[in-house]
């Protein structure tokens, strides 16, 4: 049976109504089956939308351009260039001529239409197998403001990536992030925050005091980081709301560092580290108590939850060297999972619960790589100069790390967690530490 995708309820964006019939059943659905092997990426077209009115005509091809990237990004599609199109879309409603399409090789066929009075925007899809010459799903609409049209570029996106590979799309999100800026020896770095595609940067501090390490809130709602402005490590907790802040976690004599959310944001786990020692603690954001979880001469650093908030992995030079434990999110005892050749380091559970990612640092080389969460399957993604900070797309399926050549700038970088795919996210200059948020409401 074909797969309807169910779209989440959206706020800026509103999902107005279903406006086709379901298609009948066919016996093979369209399907992209993701696996660990290489794949042939597959073939795709997205003719320019189709305006419904004057003002839906200058989003037509820009729409269309921002599902092409998404979908092409993930190296799963390819497009069949608009030149080689036998058949034109000039009519949302118009029938499809399948054989056109299958003429030039297209496999799956996204139609689109848009219509826009005053700053009210629609935009309407439809995802169609080429092969068996059937709609796959329904028809679906959204609704919002025409100056988030890339928005609706994303949902379309997700919707259509879900359709046809069966897993949650991660487009319609954002990435907070460390932008950098001046000569390395005066380097500002500012707080910022990106839609995943690079594109939509809103700064989040001026510069003024080092930030390191942002982390957002599973609700996307919040962002929490380390700030160097009183001179010395302090975990701040940003509402992207209203911009206010607040530093949290403080005890006296002692520096805080390296926090991150539980899964239903109540609570934060960090590093606190006083007296020669750095211990991992855990606070409730509700009432500011505190507790901590670990007591060692060691050090203890970059924790993060299990999604399902009953583990904690961390990093640990408790056995002489960085490596990688699980433990139980209230404290207790620590088991050790990496036992590769090198160093390990910021562990990231991943947000499907059957991967960690993390850094390793082995023979001159710097890693990306993923494991299962009790340390087996060890698998390399990527290999250079220096990557790290390893950071888990909404669905689990892409991982996007901190890049940096020798004697260059930190560049924002993605990769499937097969390993293939490796890209450049475009920023506006050197960035560095990037946290991926949820899919946005």
């Amino acid at each position: 049976m074909t797969r309807i995708s169910q779209i989440l309820p959206l706020l800026a964006l509103t999902l107005v109504t279903v406006f086709v019939a379901p298609p009948p059943a066919q016996a093979q659905p369209l399907r992209l089956q993701i696996t660990e092997g290489v794949i042939d990426p597959m073939p795709i077209a997205v003719p320019a939308f189709v305006a419904e009115d004057s003002g839906g005509a200058r989003y037509t091809d820009a729409l269309a351009r921002v599902v092409v990237a998404n979908l092409t990004g993930t190296g799963l599609f390819r497009e069949v260039p608009s030149q080689a199109h036998i058949a034109r879309i000039s009519s949302f409603d118009a029938g499809i001529s399948f054989a056109d399409w299958r003429a030039v090789n297209v496999q799956a066929l996204i139609t689109g239409a848009v219509s826009v009075s005053g700053n009210r925007m629609n935009v309407k899809f439809r995802v169609y197998d080429v092969v068996s010459g059937q709609q796959l799903g329904q028809g679906l609409q959204f609704a919002g403001t025409a100056d988030d049209w890339r928005r609706m570029g994303h949902k379309v996106s997700d919707a259509v990536y879900s359709r046809i590979t069966g897993e949650d799309g991660y487009f319609d999100s954002r990435v907070v992030f460390v932008s950098e800026s001046g000569s390395r020896d005066n380097r500002t770095k500012r707080l910022a925050i990106m839609d995943q595609d690079g594109e939509n940067v809103e700064f989040l501090s001026e510069g003024r005091s080092l930030v390191i390490a942002p982390r957002m809130s599973p609700s996307g709602d919040r962002v929490v980081y380390t700030s160097y402005e009183s001179g010395s490590p302090r975990i701040t907790l940003l509402n992207l709301s209203n911009r206010q802040r607040q530093m949290v976690g403080d005890q006296p004599g002692a520096m805080t560092f390296s926090p991150r959310f539980s899964p239903d944001g109540q609570s934060l786990v960090y590093s606190l580290a006083r007296g020669g020692n750095t211990d991992l603690y855990r606070m409730d954001l509700r009432n500011g108590q505190q507790q901590q979880l670990t007591n060692s001469p060691s050090i203890a650093t970059a924790p993060s939850f299990s999604p399902d908030g009953r583990f904690i992995t961390f990093e640990s030079d408790r056995s002489g060297t960085s490596q990688i434990y699980v433990m139980p999110a209230n404290g207790g005892e620590a088991r050790r999972i990496s036992f590769g050749q090198g160093r390990y380091s910021t562990p990231v559970w991943s947000p499907r619960g059957d991967l960690i990612a993390f850094t390793k640092s082995n023979a001159g080389r710097f890693h990306i790589g993923v494991m299962r969460t009790d340390g087996s399957e060890e698998r390399l993604l990527t290999a250079s100069f220096l990557d790290e900070g390893p950071t888990w797309a909404p669905n689990g399926r892409v991982v996007m790390f901190t890049r940096e050549a020798q004697g260059g700038d930190p560049s924002i970088y993605s990769v499937d967690i097969t390993g293939r795919n490796l890209r450049r996210v475009t920023t506006q200059g050197p960035a560095s530490d990037p946290a991926w948020g949820p899919l946005r409401p």
